[in-house]
């Protein structure tokens, strides 16, 4: 199991995500704890200014953006829509 560290960025964009969007994301990340490289999660590696971070799906909007600090540890950075990759 996947050990998940919070920046405080991540949490102030989590809170300011629509209540039905928080749900699916708690959702995608059990899933994401259990088995980081699942196929609904379309986990990523990321490019350009953004490379050396990783990304996944919570639906076809929104996105979490993190860091592998570990071999079984990650860092969620920033969650939301597409304008997180900005």
């Amino acid at each position: 199991m996947i050990t998940i560290f919070y920046r405080a960025s991540f949490v102030r964009q989590y809170r300011k995500l629509p209540i039905d969007v928080q749900q699916e994301t708690k959702e995608k990340i059990k899933l994401f704890r259990e088995d980081s490289q699942h196929g609904f999660l379309n986990t990523h590696k990321l490019e350009g200014r953004l490379q050396g971070r990783y990304g996944f799906s919570i639906n076809y909007k929104y996105r979490i953006i993190f860091i592998h600090l570990g071999k079984n540890s990650v860092a969620f950075l920033a969650v939301g829509d597409h304008d997180i990759y900005k």
